[in-house]
């Protein structure tokens, strides 16, 4: 299965806006929190997700492109794929 992160930008967005969308991408099947080797989970930086999957990373877009567009706004999505991620300072969850 293949790693994803996945940066949503909602464009002229309130806080509410990206309320939404932390929603729609959760029933997508998308999480804010990332676990490390060890099993500690860390929080993602805002309006970034964590999924994977047996999918490319074009599905992943189109799948968390469905859940921007339903905010109602304007938006960018951007996927990377990786075997494995590196970070620092996210917080605990």
């Amino acid at each position: 299965m293949a790693n994803f992160t996945v940066r949503v930008e909602l464009h002229q967005a309130a806080y509410a806006d990206y309320e939404t969308l932390h929603a729609a991408m959760a029933q997508k099947g998308f999480s804010r929190q990332i676990t490390a080797d060890n099993g500690q989970t860390y929080h993602m930086p805002w309006a970034e997700y964590n999924g994977f999957g047996n999918l490319t990373s074009v599905q992943v877009r189109d799948i968390a492109r469905e859940a921007a567009n339903s905010t109602g706004k304007a938006n960018a999505v951007f996927v990377t794929e990786a075997q494995t991620r590196a970070w620092i300072g996210l917080p605990a969850a």
